[in-house]
């Protein structure tokens, strides 16, 4: 049975760390329209031709990994992960998190998508 987003948001993210998810689902809404956000190997994701990126919660923290963030250009240095494909930023609290420069990196996202 597929859960849905918000299901799992409510179960599996804590309370502390929901507001982090909040936000990072609507700028992906923003920035790319067309993703579909679904459930995908057990976490949210947003599939566009290919998948752009997860979200997976800890107890710790939320990190949201680019299914291609190697490509990106990293000017703000957040992106982290030694593969040669995804990157991933790690969020504990609001305070760690800037639209603007998660706007910067979901856009890469949606560019290579279109590639």
């Amino acid at each position: 049975m597929t859960r849905s987003v918000d299901e799992f948001v409510s179960q599996k993210v804590l309370p502390q760390h929901r507001d982090i998810v909040v936000m990072l689902r609507q700028c992906m809404r923003e920035m790319v329209p067309g993703a579909m956000e679904m459930i995908c190997r057990g976490i949210p994701g947003w599939k566009g031709v290919r998948m752009l990126a997860v979200i997976s919660p800890t107890k710790k923290d939320i990190t949201l990994a680019f299914s291609r963030g190697a490509e990106f250009e990293d000017k703000y240095g957040l992106l982290k992960g030694a593969g040669k494909v995804s990157k991933h930023m790690k969020f504990k609290s609001m305070a760690d998190l800037d639209t603007d420069v998660l706007r910067y990196y979901i856009g890469q996202a949606a560019a290579l998508d279109e590639k």
